[in-house]
């Protein structure tokens, strides 16, 4: 459960322009300042979720990666550069996010996420964003935020295609709702723009469910096409049967 921590006359001129936006507002900023988010993953999409929840001032940041930086990932993953190649993912993500808002707390965790312990990293937070590439742990992130009873907010992308949904436990499906079989393992294209365009909506709307305005895409599974230029939407229904967020 979110808190509101107080604003400093730092917070209050470093987020000036957020504060003016209805629905955020002074009160808006503080429960953000008091907001925890895990982050999974600190690559494509994990870098501007990250880099724009710190500069939201999101209070706190849980990154989880265990990947170390190669050459080829600077086309999209933007945390990460030239002088950061050969270490942890979450070590060049830490310096970068402590450098761009020293006033949040980031905590880095170099690890997997398994079902050893996605429950205890999770525990604590108020939201989980997906910023992964393989479904394994996306489940175990999907039944730690039905367990928790937080927002999971989930994306994806393909070359210059993305998928975006918020899963909020007893109101929406579940991830394994829509997609109860991971789809195989592969290498697959990006365009970096791709991950920028779906990381900033996720951002969007975990700033959308924790200040609650707006309409979140609860139950909604926004397809955006870049190669067009389009987005798309389809409704997503809960499925009776699923093993994870049936009553």
């Amino acid at each position: 459960m979110t808190h509101e921590r107080d604003l400093t006359d730092y917070d209050l001129v470093r987020y000036d322009r957020q504060i003016m936006l209805r629905g955020i507002g002074e009160e808006g900023q503080r429960k953000l300042k008091g907001t925890r988010v895990f982050v999974a993953g600190c690559g494509g999409l994990g870098s501007p979720v990250a880099y724009y929840l710190a500069a939201a001032g999101f209070g706190s940041l849980v990154l989880a990666d265990m990947d170390i930086v190669d050459l080829s990932n600077l086309n999209r993953q933007i945390l990460h550069w030239d002088s950061n190649i050969g270490e942890k993912k979450v070590k060049s993500a830490y310096e970068k996010l402590a450098q761009l808002n020293p006033e949040i707390e980031v905590n880095p965790l170099d690890m997997e996420i398994d079902e050893l312990n996605v429950y205890e990293v999770t525990k604590g937070c108020d939201v989980i964003v997906d910023c992964l590439d393989n479904f394994e742990a996306r489940y175990l992130l999907n039944r730690a935020s039905l367990k928790h009873g937080i927002p999971f907010i989930h994306a994806s992308i393909w070359g210059m295609e993305g998928r975006v949904t918020t899963f909020v436990p007893g109101k929406t499906p579940c991830l394994e709702c829509i997609f109860p079989k991971a789809p195989p393992q592969e290498k697959f294209p990006v365009l970096g723009a791709t991950a920028g365009v779906l990381g900033a909506i996720q951002v969007t709307e975990a700033a959308k469910v924790v200040l609650g305005i707006g309409e979140p895409l609860l139950s909604r599974l926004l397809v955006y096409d870049g190669e067009y230029m389009q987005f798309h939407e389809v409704r997503l229904e809960r499925n009776p049967e699923c093993p994870a967020c049936r009553i």
